[in-house]
């Protein structure tokens, strides 16, 4: 924790000053920015208070000071972009989906001859960090030598912490001196045994230029599917926030599959009564040879020779750039060596015939699925799989990504996510609130907000949140969650009661989950509606889809349209054009995995409630009211002439896209929902 009141030096970016004006500004701490990662800080200079990440600070001297000089600056080392406070916003609220480091964190490097003064009494801190991952939830606020405080959030006057498990240690000596240390000692002997094993580092002398970056032991709790302690997990993970682009690491990017994509196998699985086998590999980034050429400083827990003073990764390692990349090309070259395909429609989903059966497999970067029409090709593809990697075999899949499968008795399926829900309605201190029937208040409608107060209460965190369960399991509350983040820049109270809403909503559907049943043939369907100038703000209107199979979604989408439409039938029309967009791609996927189980393709037809849209896509019709519509929705009209996609008109009561674009009232969303295939699954 800073203390309150200490001097601090504001840095003002280069684009905010001339080449001879300083590069700081004096001010005093005044706390820390409850939305953003950042410091609030009185400007003396400008006399009001600043929201900043780049501070520094002398925690010896309290009270305004003389001004800052040119000479003081140049004592101090700036490596934080140089951002002003809404550039960083809009950077810190973009959802990666990935924890993001510290800069704080020191890494080693060769000497090299320069001359720095130091001035007294001042250290370089980095910005508050917030969790932003979905699988981390512990927060290392205990570190040595780490700044970060505690953030406590407020939420309508009750204090909402973020979901800590406590027995999770933080820091290397919390875990092996901590109450579990047996456990932990074991899982990190575990884990520099496997990095042994796999010949990770090798000891080296740093070269005079090069630098080592830095280590961390990240300790975390697996967990089953009902809460129960399954293994501790112990992981070196290195800071890959100092590795320089070009130098340590060129390209990063590495794919996962897509829910949709899960969802599909799962189903078509279910409908041909195949076994669905799960997998995990064994500290997977391990197998990774590096390209580069990287050093890291001796982890704790590592004793080597005197004559050394750093490790060379041979193998790449949690928390480096392309550790994950390497460890992708890693296995779909092992994969394919031993006669699977890649999917045309997606990199992580490889496909294997033989003799009149098929084999699927999975992969979610060290999450394996195995899945097929023959017992013995599925035995087979874990043996070889477990020949090159190292893989606990849970047998029957009950739990991936967080989502449970639940058999039913009439051979159906459902996905659910009942503990994700418990976890989120904890966090944000709504575990006991009263249920609704609706994630949407009718009778009130929202609008964007020009005050200069935003509400005190986590609201980017809670829509995070809900986003990733809408993803995943809740196509019902689609249009709830996209309805709220219009209003992530400037949150006001009636937004967050709206919030509240969603999760009351989920209070009383906890156990609802997609549920897939086999029938007779594959059913498959599409239905895409639009909502005219539903949006008070700018009056845009707001595009909804949603595909079946197997009698529940398999794809579902709701987004806002990017212009004003003039009619009913042009918000339906450029609704459409996303929904096609989409079907192309998800029927394409569909065809490839069941031809490969010799079985026809169904067609891909979508449903539409608007006539007069339909007409547009047949015929250049009403010219004087559609002319204006942008080219690029008219792809429509080609898909259509080539039958590639069918039309079907429906009676906007069975429209199931509805419930994507607007809220309804509690009795027609139970309905809706129900339609669409959520059900309640009671154990």
């Amino acid at each position: 924790m800073r203390v309150f009141g200490c001097q601090t030096f504001i840095l003002t970016p280069k684009e905010k000053r001339l080449k001879w004006d300083p590069k700081a500004r004096a001010g005093i701490f005044v706390g820390y920015e409850e939305v953003s990662k950042a410091y609030r800080v009185f400007d003396i200079e400008a006399g009001q208070v600043v929201i900043s990440r780049d501070v520094n600070f002398d925690e010896s001297t309290f009270g305004l000071q003389l001004p800052i000089t040119d000479e003081d600056v140049d004592d101090l080392d700036f490596e934080l972009l140089d951002l002003d406070d809404e550039e960083l916003r809009q950077m810190e609220y973009k959802q990666t989906g990935k924890r993001k480091n510290r800069l704080n964190d020191e890494d080693t490097a060769a000497p090299r001859p320069r001359a720095v003064r130091q001035r007294p009494g001042l250290e370089e801190s980095s910005a508050p960090e917030n969790n932003s991952s979905r699988q981390e939830e512990d927060e290392e606020t205990k570190d040595s030598g780490d700044s970060t405080p505690p953030v406590l959030w407020r939420a309508s006057a009750n204090a909402v912490e973020a979901a800590v498990d406590l027995s999770e240690p933080s820091t290397f000596e919390a875990a092996v001196s901590g109450p579990d240390q047996v456990h932990w000692r074991k899982a990190i002997h575990a884990e520099l045994e496997s990095m042994r094993l796999r010949g990770v580092f090798r000891a080296a002398k740093l070269p005079n230029g090069q630098r080592a970056i830095g280590t961390k032991w990240v300790f975390k709790i697996k967990r089953k599917a009902d809460g129960s302690i399954e293994k501790y997990k112990a992981r070196l993970v290195a800071k890959g926030f100092r590795q320089k682009y070009g130098i340590d690491y060129t390209e990063t990017f590495s794919p996962v599959v897509k829910y949709v994509t899960l969802r599909m196998v799962i189903a078509i699985s279910k409908h041909f009564g195949w076994p669905i086998d799960q997998l995990d590999v064994v500290t997977a980034f391990l197998y990774g040879v590096m390209k580069e050429q990287v050093f890291c400083v001796i982890p704790e827990g590592v004793e080597l020779d005197s004559t050394f003073d750093c490790l060379e990764l041979v193998k790449s390692i949690y928390g480096l750039k392309q550790a994950s990349r390497v460890w992708n090309e890693t296995f779909d070259e092992y994969v394919c060596s031993i006669g699977f395909q890649v999917s045309d429609f997606d990199p992580c989903l490889y496909i294997k015939t033989s003799d009149g059966h098929c084999v699927f497999i999975l992969v979610y970067v060290d999450d394996v699925l195995v899945t097929g029409s023959s017992l013995e090709l599925i035995a087979q593809t874990k043996n070889d799989l477990k020949t090159r990697f190292e893989m606990t075999d849970s047998s029957k899949c009950a739990f991936v990504l967080g989502i449970e499968l639940l058999d039913g008795e009439d051979g159906s399926v459902t996905l659910c996510q009942r503990r994700y829900v418990d976890d989120i309605l904890k966090r944000f201190g709504m575990d006991d609130c009263k249920a609704v029937a609706s994630p949407v208040d009718m009778s009130s409608r929202l609008v964007s907000s020009d005050a200069t107060t935003k509400v005190d209460a986590p609201f980017r965190e809670a829509v995070g949140a809900l986003m990733h369960l809408t993803t995943a399991t809740r196509p019902d509350i689609a249009f709830a969650v996209g309805y709220v983040s219009r209003f992530m820049e400037n949150p006001q109270e009636e937004h967050w009661v709206a919030v509240k809403r969603i999760f009351r909503y989920l209070q009383g559907t906890k156990t609802h989950g997609i549920c897939y049943k086999p029938s007779a043939r594959i059913d498959f369907r599409g239905y895409s509606d639009a909502d005219w100038a539903g949006d008070l703000t700018d009056r845009k209107s707001t595009s909804g889809y949603t595909f079946m199979l197997l009698g529940a979604p398999v794809s579902w989408g709701s987004k806002k349209q990017p212009s004003v439409s003039l009619s009913t039938s042009e918000a339906e029309y450029i609704a459409l054009s996303l929904a096609i967009q989409e079907g192309k791609w998800i029927h394409r996927l569909l065809c490839e995995i069941v031809m490969a189980a010799n079985e026809e393709g169904p067609e891909l037809m979508i449903h539409e409630d608007n006539q007069s849209c339909i007409k547009m896509t047949k015929n250049p019709v009403n010219h004087g009211r559609a002319k204006h519509i942008d080219i690029k929705y008219h792809h429509i009209r080609d898909e259509v002439k080539r039958g590639e996609v069918k039309l079907k008109y429906c009676e906007t009561a069975v429209m199931l896209a509805d419930i994507m674009t607007k809220g309804l009232h509690g009795p027609r969303h139970k309905e809706m929902t129900a339609t669409l295939g959520i059900r309640e699954h009671s154990d």
